[in-house]
């Protein structure tokens, strides 16, 4: 009998054995709709696609804030200000599910593959959204950190990129992609 190495398969791993182990408590939270493997059934709930979306969004705001406030500290103009935090949202929403997917003791290249699948439309949707809106917000682009107008044009913005990225994400979990790779990954 030939032995085969299941340490490095994302299928027959470590992180997949514990998934099919959970397995026998599909009727609770973000499980239902998905089989042992974690692929979803066609339909993904509006509550899993809202925890996928919040992930993401999560990474997001933290880049985001943290790109505006080193461009604002910097004196950076605007569009220079918006490209490094769109930069660092990509960074820290892919960060997040890389941290996730390595925990479950993958490589750190087929991890980094999984969070490019998982995200990337996810982050991208959400920051077109979230960007749009600060700049068609008359006056959000000049507004200064210590302007209410900023945290709260800021916090619309996101709220508007949640809504709207929720559908995305519900489409893609249904489809098994997006969130339902990282899924597979999580016990």
């Amino acid at each position: 009998m030939q032995h085969y190495d299941t340490r490095h398969d994302p299928h027959t791993g470590p992180a997949h054995q514990a998934h099919d182990e959970h397995a026998g408590h599909m009727g609770h939270g973000g499980h239902a709709g998905h089989d042992a493997a974690g692929s979803a059934h066609g339909k993904a709930s509006w509550g899993t696609a809202a925890q996928a979306t919040l992930h993401c969004l999560t990474g997001c705001a933290i880049g985001e804030v943290l790109g505006m406030v080193i461009g604002t500290a910097l004196g950076w103009g605007n569009v220079p200000t918006m490209v490094l935090a769109i930069t660092l949202a990509f960074f820290f929403g892919y960060a997040l599910t890389l941290r996730g997917v390595l925990k479950a003791g993958v490589d750190f290249r087929t991890a980094f593959r999984v969070a490019l699948a998982a995200d990337t439309l996810s982050i991208a949707v959400m920051e077109l959204i979230d960007n749009g809106v600060l700049a068609l917000w008359p006056g959000a682009m000049d507004a200064h950190l210590a302007d209410a107008m900023f945290w709260i044009v800021l916090a619309i913005a996101l709220a508007c990129a949640f809504v709207i990225t929720v559908p995305v994400n519900k489409w893609m979990i249904g489809r098994g992609k997006g969130h339902a790779v990282v899924h597979r990954y999580h016990h």
